[in-house]
């Protein structure tokens, strides 16, 4: 049991789910917590780990949206990167062919996806537009026959620079609809650059890609992909994921802050003794367990089939908004030693910067939840 679940959430999970989590948690523990700062530190991905991955037997198979979100909060706890790594590639890359595609896509892409055979990638944001992207996606396609021609660019491409298949999103230049579309990293024509200088997510490999010409056949286009609407369906499964992840990051913080606070001693006496560490520390699982049980509903909502965009902007906005406060307040418990990787706080303080933006912004999730209540659009 994590010791930040003080109202034992996970007692909603089966046995067979507390087993699944128990395994996915000791292969965490033992695989990425150690090396973690270190490849955070270098700014370079541990590919060796892709096939021990694989073994875990996650992506793609069908799970409780619960056992989805604790597997998501037990990433976040171990490492923000590597959560946003499996994030991308099972979330976002084979969500957009499991709900845009067809039978027959499913079929070709999924089960070497499925193995970590193949990796994913989701390339939606660009250089100019990021929260406007709906409305002011300006990379493009033209169809010729049987081909589609991409010219654009996009920006912040996790795992872009290795991955084999990349989900591109383009406005069709005949319709003015955005669609979707699978192209190979070989392609002639596109170009995936290393975003370097990075202060958050570092293991992250995103990239800035360049689409000159790249020519994709029809079969490769997403054939339940006409809209924005459809981009927006993968974005609401994925969007839940990041506020479990933004738990897994403030649990984790808490931990550490708490374990801190029993072996660190100043005036003689462990600092876990002052009144003002502990209001710290309460006010820290305050937030992990208030973002916890939101998140735990927002499952129930989802396997009740009554999910709405809503619900997910809601717990994105919240969840991370309560994680930057956690990791900020564990930060200022473990004084300097905050700031240095070998206490794991500095790294955590800094990733949940990137996780509190991507997938839609506060303001942006707060403007979906707002037209929610009020019936009333407010984007413009």
């Amino acid at each position: 049991m994590l010791a930040g679940d003080l109202y034992t959430f996970q007692d909603l999970l089966t046995d067979e789910e507390t087993a699944t989590v128990k395994r996915v948690r000791e292969f965490l523990s033992t695989e990425v917590t150690p090396i973690a700062n270190d490849y955070w530190a270098r700014a370079e991905f541990p590919h060796h780990l892709i096939k021990r991955f694989a073994g875990l037997g996650l992506a793609g198979t069908k799970r409780s949206s619960l056992l989805d979100g604790w597997l998501a909060l037990e990433m976040g706890h171990a490492d923000a990167s590597m959560a946003t790594f499996y994030g991308v590639h099972a979330g976002l890359a084979m969500g957009s062919i499991q709900e845009c595609g067809s039978a027959e896509q499913r079929e070709r892409w999924l089960p070497s996806m499925a193995s970590f055979e193949k990796i994913g990638a989701f390339a939606l944001t660009e250089p100019t537009g990021g929260s406007d992207v709906a409305a002011g996606l300006r990379t493009v396609a033209r169809r010729e026959g049987d081909t589609w021609v991409l010219n654009g660019r996009k920006r912040w491409i996790g795992n872009a620079t290795f991955a084999d298949l990349i989900v591109v999103w383009a406005r069709d230049e005949a319709d003015d609809q955005v669609k979707g579309f699978v192209v190979q990293q070989d392609t002639p024509g596109f170009t995936a650059t290393k975003i370097d200088n990075k202060i958050a997510l570092r293991i992250v490999q995103n990239a800035d890609i360049e689409l000159a010409g790249v020519r994709v056949p029809e079969a490769d286009r997403l054939q339940e992909a006409h809209s924005f609407k459809d981009t927006a369906r993968v974005l609401q499964q994925t969007r839940a994921g990041v506020a479990w992840q933004s738990v897994g990051v403030m649990l984790a913080a808490y931990e550490i802050a708490l374990a801190y606070a029993g072996e660190r001693k100043q005036f003689g006496r462990p600092i876990a003794k002052f009144q003002l560490v502990q209001d710290l520390l309460v006010r820290m699982v305050g937030n992990v367990t208030a973002s916890m049980g939101m998140c735990v509903r927002l499952a129930q909502l989802q396997d009740a089939g009554i999910y709405k965009d809503e619900h997910s902007a809601l717990a994105k906005a919240y969840c991370t908004t309560r994680m930057r406060e956690v990791v900020g307040w564990a930060r200022e418990l473990l004084a300097g030693n905050g700031i240095v990787l070998e206490y794991d706080i500095g790294r955590f303080v800094a990733d949940a910067e990137a996780l509190y933006s991507y997938e839609g912004t506060r303001e942006i999730n707060s403007l979906i939840v707002g037209r929610a209540i009020t019936g009333h659009g407010a984007f413009v």
